[in-house]
């Protein structure tokens, strides 16, 4: 009796002692899982709990966020859970974590700090807060139970085989779905449509509603694709669409039938302001999201605005699509520098020779005078000629000439009664024409820019077929002929912050051939090219070297070919051109305040 009675005091002591232990070590309340859902312009995060739990709130700020602490609880998944990211409603981000043993922290990232109210019910927790956004409601299941997906008892016995997916993170587009998509393997053998898309929904967590008429027997196989993908594609193949409407709620019907839901749907007008763009672009952009049939843009030019109607359903996210367009665009400064150098070198070296005696010669050369006119010289093209007895008289080179000829040398010399007289012209030039012009012009992205500096010169057109009449001089016309320096680019910004460009660069000039209207020569240096330059960075897009040497020689036969001394004989003249032409541009982005950055 003793022992017995020892061993029941012993264990009443240590059942006593382990009570109070047991009583702290485990929460008794659970949070199940956390939903953000629209719900009459307002974004609602729904906190579904079990069991006794409390709800501690506060906010922070750098960045806004609003901390929910549930105290009593822990996570029925026993892990953290994450968020897919998509800004809704003004919340950017949820985190979703066991902050200690008995407290569950939900965090919400927000734009800014809201004012919000919660409301405490028997299963869940509502935080609402105002919104001028719609979204798609997002939802987590942290314990996992719309991972399974098993058929219907109704289903034939060969549909036996269950797929194996992942649990969904998040509401998916069907028209794009990602790789976070949970996949599946399974097999139908006339299974019909209302079970095949039950199962979708039970895979996806979505809200899959078929319309009453729909009817089908699907009889398939499916070896692990993503949902959305093995969705559309089974609706295919029995004819039918799929729809997302408001909240994420899909509906599954014939394309007809779904039509014909959206034709009665109400339609909305919004205006947008448009800040960057022009209106009339913008509306062109818009046309092809817009409902077929329903759907309309006008843009107003006179406030610059968008005036969008569409369906409620649609409306929203037509806005914010066409805001996302109307971004500020980054300018450009485009600065070229263009390096003209036009150098001609000229040698000129020639002897001309006149030989006469006193009664006969060529007054060509030398003018001679004239004994009946008081010593005055025989008019030019007057030759005299001795009649009388054997003369001797010649010119050499009689024509050949050096403008402006920067030496001049005469020779005279008796040889009998002969005179010989020798002409010596020389001349050695150099002229030197250097351009260098810097054009700087700024426009915005993908926007042409041009910048001119020069002149237009009247150029006068002779029609000699309009003097028709006796004594009628031919008609005139005059044109202008613009030349200078003229610069146009058409910048594009790339997304690494390079600078694609369209550009042109040119230089001209015009020359006089003659007088008299015999018309004019325009020199032109041009570069067109489509180059890709770093911020900053100089580029060459134009280089050119011509050199043209020209010689001529002119001189008695015979004589001007002898070696050595043929050069006393004739005129020689050697004339070489060299023009030099480089162009290059430097790009700059500019920043908001009109200079470019560092």
């Amino acid at each position: 009796m003793r022992s017995t009675s020892r061993l029941l005091l012993a264990s009443a002591v240590m059942l006593g002692a382990a009570m109070p232990l047991r009583a702290t070590a485990e929460p008794e309340g659970q949070v199940m899982a956390v939903s953000l859902v629209p719900s009459n312009g307002r974004a609602e995060l729904v906190i579904q709990i079990r069991g006794a739990v409390e709800v501690k709130d506060f906010t922070l700020g750098d960045p806004p966020r609003l901390v929910l602490d549930v105290k009593g609880a822990t996570l029925a998944s026993g892990g953290d859970v994450g968020y897919d990211g998509v800004s809704r409603g003004g919340v950017q981000n949820i985190k979703i974590r066991q902050f200690s043993p008995n407290v569950v922290r939900v965090v919400l990232n927000l734009d800014r700090i809201r004012d919000y109210r919660i409301e405490r019910g028997a299963e869940t927790i509502r935080v609402s807060f105002g919104t001028d956004q719609s979204f798609l409601a997002w939802s987590s299941t942290p314990t996992g139970e719309l991972s399974a997906f098993a058929p219907s008892p109704a289903a034939p016995q060969s549909a036996r085989r269950a797929p194996e997916v992942v649990p969904p993170k998040a509401d998916r587009d069907l028209a794009t779905p990602n790789a976070a998509e949970p996949r599946i393997s399974v097999t139908w053998d006339r299974a019909s449509i209302q079970e095949v898309v039950a199962g979708f929904a039970a895979v996806s967590g979505r809200t899959i509603i078929v319309g009453k008429d729909v009817k089908g027997e699907v009889s398939a196989e499916i070896k692990d694709k993503p949902w959305p993908l093995a969705f559309q594609a089974i609706l295919a193949a029995q004819g039918l669409s799929a729809q997302e409407g408001p909240g994420g709620i899909i509906r599954v019907d014939a394309p007809k039938t779904l039509a014909e839901i959206d034709s009665l749907e109400p339609l909305e007008t919004h205006v947008v302001r448009v800040n960057y763009a022009r209106a009339a672009e913008l509306g062109k952009s818009l046309e092809g999201i817009l409902t077929k049939g329903r759907g309309k843009v006008i843009p107003d030019t006179a406030s610059n605005s968008l005036i969008l109607t569409d369906t409620k359903s649609r409306i929203n996210s037509i806005v914010d699509f066409a805001r996302g367009l109307d971004i500020r665009t980054p300018s450009v400064s485009i600065q070229a520098k263009l390096v003209f150098v036009d150098r001609t070198q000229t040698e000129q070296l020639g002897l001309k020779y006149d030989l006469g005696s006193s009664d006969q010669f060529f007054n060509k050369v030398v003018q001679r005078p004239d004994p009946t006119k008081a010593n005055q010289p025989y008019l030019p093209g007057i030759n005299i000629v001795n009649l009388g007895g054997n003369s001797l008289s010649a010119v050499g080179n009689a024509d050949a000439l050096v403008p402006s000829s920067a030496l001049e040398l005469m020779f005279s010399t008796a040889i009998g009664r002969f005179k010989l007289t020798s002409f010596l012209s020389a001349l050695e030039k150099v002229e030197l024409a250097d351009v260098q012009a810097e054009p700087l012009t700024t426009t915005i992205d993908n926007k042409r820019a041009e910048i001119l500096v020069g002149s237009e010169t009247p150029v006068r057109v002779i029609d000699l077929s309009s003097g028709t009449g006796a004594g009628q001089p031919p008609r005139a016309t005059v044109s202008f002929k613009t030349t200078g320096i003229r610069l146009t680019a058409t910048p594009h910004v790339t997304n690494n912050r390079q600078v694609l460009m369209t550009i042109s660069v040119e230089r001209s000039d015009i020359r006089t051939v003659a007088a008299a209207d015999l018309g004019f020569i325009i020199d032109i240096q041009k570069a067109e090219t489509q180059q890709l330059v770093s911020d900053g960075e100089t580029a060459v897009i134009g280089g050119l070297t011509v050199t043209t040497v020209t010689k001529a020689r002119s001189g008695m036969p015979l004589l001007s070919s002898l070696p050595l001394i043929g050069s006393l004989f004739s005129f020689n003249s050697t004339v070489e051109e060299r023009k030099d032409l480089i162009i290059m541009v430097t790009p700059r982005i500019l920043d908001d305040s009109g200079v470019p950055e560092n």
